[in-house]
């Protein structure tokens, strides 16, 4: 009979290979991290950071969206950069020429992002946190749906979030609008992935969809309400006919990360609250 062997130890600073310089080539990673405590591990950010706040003045600004300082990345020596869909891919293809480890997230859905958010504190070890963190923003969706399931009417609901030419119907908008107690008036264009194949191409559908409430988020430029309700025939829509057209900043609604989950879907939940209070047979 062999002799009994003790399990080998394994020190416990292999089992912490995670990254500890990490690049965010887009907000929503950057404001994850923060949530989750683990914001040391950030060594460079996004120029279109706006949230958190701090993360502005705290670290150094190293990409726009669809460009990057390649040469200020790879000083920072980041053992891990972050980044977002197809846009980012040469950026990605260059940094990952030069040794460097990236990661590019794909998340279009509510689900995807709180997957994208799940994956994120797994690589950073903060699992337990992240799983708490979750499960506050699915308390705050269900709060969400509860609140609005009791509103006599749900508002057909147009969001446009870029202007020329007219893009609405991005899904986790489009879900996150279904969430907040309204309709989506494209559903049809949340299967599509890029913002190419959302267009919508003759402005009188929006007329002939008859929206309740039309919403303006013009991704990096100022929504410009009193422009759109001047086109042509759109003086039509109950929306603009009642007053009931808004702006949500793009950094609360068009990141796809916490913002859109928490801001972003509160500002939608409060527009149709208001919407409903005001609609007819609401008193």
């Amino acid at each position: 009979m062999s002799p009994s062997r003790e399990a080998p130890t394994i020190a416990t600073d292999k089992l912490q290979r995670l990254p500890e310089r990490i690049v965010c080539l887009t907000e929503e990673t950057t404001e994850t991290l923060y949530l989750l405590g683990e914001q040391d591990r950030i060594v460079g950010i996004s120029g279109f950071t706006v949230r958190p706040p701090q993360a502005r003045k705290e670290k150094p600004r190293v990409s726009a969206f669809t460009s990057a300082k390649i040469d200020r990345i790879l000083e920072l020596k980041p053992d891990l950069v972050l980044g977002f869909s197809d846009l980012q891919a040469d950026i990605a293809a260059q940094l990952i020429r030069s040794g460097v480890a990236m990661h590019v997230f794909n998340q279009r859905s509510v689900e995807e992002i709180l997957a994208m958010i799940a994956m994120l504190g797994a690589m950073v070890g903060a699992t337990p946190k992240t799983a708490a963190l979750i499960a506050d923003f699915e308390t705050h969706m269900d709060h969400m749906r509860r609140t609005t399931a009791v509103l006599p009417h749900r508002p057909r609901i147009y969001f446009e979030e870029w202007d020329d030419p007219m893009i609405s119907g991005i899904r986790w908008v489009s879900e996150l609008i279904g969430i907040a107690g309204g309709d989506d008036c494209f559903p049809e264009l949340a299967a599509a992935h890029g913002a190419k194949q959302r267009i919508v191409a003759d402005p009188d559908e929006v007329v002939r969809r008859a929206p309740d409430i039309i919403i303006g988020s013009w991704c990096g430029k100022k929504f410009q309400p009193e422009r759109l309700m001047q086109r042509q025939g759109w003086s039509a829509i109950p929306a603009v006919r009642h007053g009931h057209v808004y702006e949500i900043k793009s950094p609360d609604i068009l990141q796809p990360g916490p913002a859109a989950l928490t801001d972003g879907l509160r500002q939608l939940h409060d527009i149709i609250v208001r919407w409903s209070a005001s609609a007819p047979g609401a008193h």
